[in-house]
């Protein structure tokens, strides 16, 4: 024997691989059923459930190999490490059996958009990588340097440890249903090039297995009938089936509301603020595809200037809770004009020849 801790602890990183591959071809079948009452969107989420318990036994197996290796290291413990010619022999057959599954599990992932199959591709690529740093560690001890093997079997633990963490951080966001970044891009690619063009409002997205799931919400024009809003939700569910195959895909169409709709309940909002007495001068405005809303307010004229920013604020949050869909909103405060008590005035008769020619030059008559 060589007594290598190096093959010890690549044989106990191996020897998970028949755990792994069996955990891997149930999570696939179980993945594969169709929906059913029980399980309205399918079976895919079992293949993640899969990966997190893969993962979990290689960092079973990482921890009891890196402890064996501080043991060597630190710990006063020597160990007789032989090369012998046959280490390197089964090392090499090793070597050739991890690259060629590797490889396979790996084309068979990106097939099959199969997160069983990618997870069992990257425990089996840490298996490559420890063999040839078990390999490296065997050959500087025939070298000489004795705490190579122990160097080249912590090193196994360290690689085993990152790819676990990066497993379970991958799976864990799809247990967790976080939004696929690339496929959502794909998504949002794919509706902008729908011909006639159609407004997106709202998409959510989460995945199952290789499936992708779909929630989206289009508006239309407001006079369109419904034969164009069930055409465009066709052509939305078209684009997003060709970009992203086999997703599972629902489209809501909403009626596009009007610039006068939105100023009318961004006006009611603002009015609905205490303190605010007028609205006036309300506009909507699209800037490079944000729907902004400038207003003006009347406050009383006693309001301190920091009183009056609070009302600002408090305005615009009404407006946007009350009109979601709205990006920005521009408040612009003024003073309520004072009431005032009117007065005769002594001598007006130069201010009513003015109005009676003004009248005369408009109609051409005289005033009645």
């Amino acid at each position: 024997a060589s007594h290598s801790l190096g093959l010890i602890s690549e044989a106990l990183h191996s020897g998970t691989d028949l755990v792994a591959a069996l955990l891997t071809l149930f999570a696939v079948g179980v993945a594969v059923r169709p929906a059913d009452v029980a399980h309205q969107y399918g079976h895919g989420k079992a293949e993640h459930l899969s990966a997190l318990a893969e993962a979990t036994i290689l960092v079973l197996a990482s921890c009891f190999i890196a402890w064996r290796a501080v043991t060597h290291l630190v710990g006063g413990r020597t160990a007789t490490v032989e090369a012998r010619w046959y280490a390197f022999v089964v090392l090499g057959i090793v070597i050739a059996v991890d690259v060629s599954r590797t490889v396979v599990l790996w084309r068979a992932s990106r097939r099959y958009r199969s997160a069983a199959l990618a997870s069992n591709a990257l425990h089996f690529a840490s298996d490559l990588a420890g063999s040839v740093a078990v390999l490296v560690g065997l050959v500087l001890v025939h070298e000489g340097h004795k705490r190579a093997d122990s160097v080249a079997a912590l090193f196994v633990a360290g690689l085993v440890l990152l790819a676990a963490a990066r497993l379970m951080q991958r799976n864990v966001d799809v247990l967790m249903d976080r939004a696929p970044a690339d496929a959502e891009q794909a998504a949002r690619v794919a509706i902008a090039g729908v011909e006639p063009p159609v407004t997106l409002k709202r998409l959510r997205m989460r995945q199952a297995g290789p499936r992708q799931f779909m929630d989206v919400v289009i508006t239309v024009p407001p006079g369109a009938a419904v034969g164009q809003g069930h055409a465009a939700a066709d052509s939305v569910e078209d684009a997003l089936s060709a970009a992203l195959p086999g997703s599972d895909v629902v489209v809501h169409v909403e009626p596009q509301e009007d610039e006068a709709a939105i100023r009318d309940r961004a006006h009611a909002a603002a009015l609905g603020v205490p303190s605010v007495r007028e609205v006036h001068n309300v506009t909507v405005l699209d800037v490079g595809g944000r729907t902004e809303v400038s207003l003006h307010l009347k406050l009383p004229g006693e309001v301190t200037l920091e009183e009056a920013h609070e009302v600002a604020n408090q305005v615009e949050s009404a407006i946007a809770a009350a009109v979601p869909e709205i990006d920005s909103v521009q408040t612009h405060i003024e003073p309520l004009g004072e009431a005032v008590e009117g007065k005769p005035m002594e001598d007006d008769q130069a201010e009513r020849n003015v109005v009676l020619r003004i009248v005369r030059e408009v109609t051409g008559e005289e005033p009645r």
